[in-house]
């Protein structure tokens, strides 16, 4: 099995105390790669830096939504000289649209969302795409920039992502199939064709059972693979096999 965690945060702060250690060992947990996502200017430059040390680790660089207001003006030229200074930098993201709270500026976030859609298009880039609350603006983007990528820790319905599928993106699910309140996410992902499906954690969040609330990495993936592939019904090797493959196939990996 080649185990690919296709979206995860070691620049995080929640692994300051241990990253080294935590990153050096997953490849004796059976991880053969992993996708850094960013969420911020620091997290783009960390994760270069990361992909850079480690054979098996790949990155992106992006401005998450939740951090449009703390973004400088040239940010599309510094991500332009992150991903040109690097070319394990294989992504876009995380990018997109965030409505959770009320106070988010929403017409920055669709502005944001909008540039950096349109710096993967210049670049020829995928994209890693967030979507939290905000469906229906996400949709109507992604149909009009039509990028390659992935709608990570999907959270939709089982309708939206057969309104991705058709835009020819993969859908990411996290941890949260393994949650008791799963039933939306189960039924989505019974929609989601085999060969347009991604496993990844988001470490340090969304820890699958029997480890919810604890932080999470790479090695927990195996448990949101078996309940996957039990939706799918087929073997869990078969599962981390396909979903492997779809993710190097995504980010351009050999």
């Amino acid at each position: 099995m080649k185990i690919f965690d296709t979206h995860s945060h070691y620049a995080d702060y929640a692994f300051d105390e241990d990253r080294e250690q935590v990153l050096a060992e997953l490849p004796d947990k059976g991880i053969e790669l992993v996708m850094l996502a960013a969420s911020d200017m620091r997290d783009s430059l960390a994760n270069s830096e990361l992909a850079a040390k480690y054979d098996y680790v790949y990155a992106s660089a992006g401005i998450h939504p939740e951090s449009v207001d703390d973004t400088p003006t040239d940010y599309l030229d510094r991500l332009r000289e992150i991903i040109a200074s690097n070319p394990k930098v294989r992504a876009v993201g995380e990018i997109g649209l965030d409505y959770h709270y009320d106070d988010y500026d929403r017409e920055k976030q669709i502005r944001f969302f909008r540039e950096q859609l349109e710096l993967a298009a210049e670049l020829d880039m995928p994209v890693i795409v967030h979507s939290r609350n905000a469906t229906e603006d996400t949709i109507e983007i992604l149909k009009e920039y039509r990028p390659r990528g992935v709608v990570h820790c999907f959270s939709g319905s089982a309708e939206t992502a057969k309104e991705v599928i058709k835009l020819g993106m993969y859908i990411g699910f996290t941890g949260v199939l393994t949650f008791k309140n799963a039933k939306k996410a189960l039924k989505a992902l019974a929609e989601v064709p085999i060969d347009r499906l991604l496993m990844e954690t988001d470490c340090p969040y969304m820890a699958p059972e029997p480890f919810r609330g604890r932080r999470s990495d790479s090695s927990m993936i195996a448990y949101t693979a078996a309940k996957a592939a039990e939706v799918k019904g087929i073997p869990v090797e078969e599962l981390i096999d396909i979903t492997c493959r779809n993710g190097m196939k995504m980010y351009g990996i050999e």
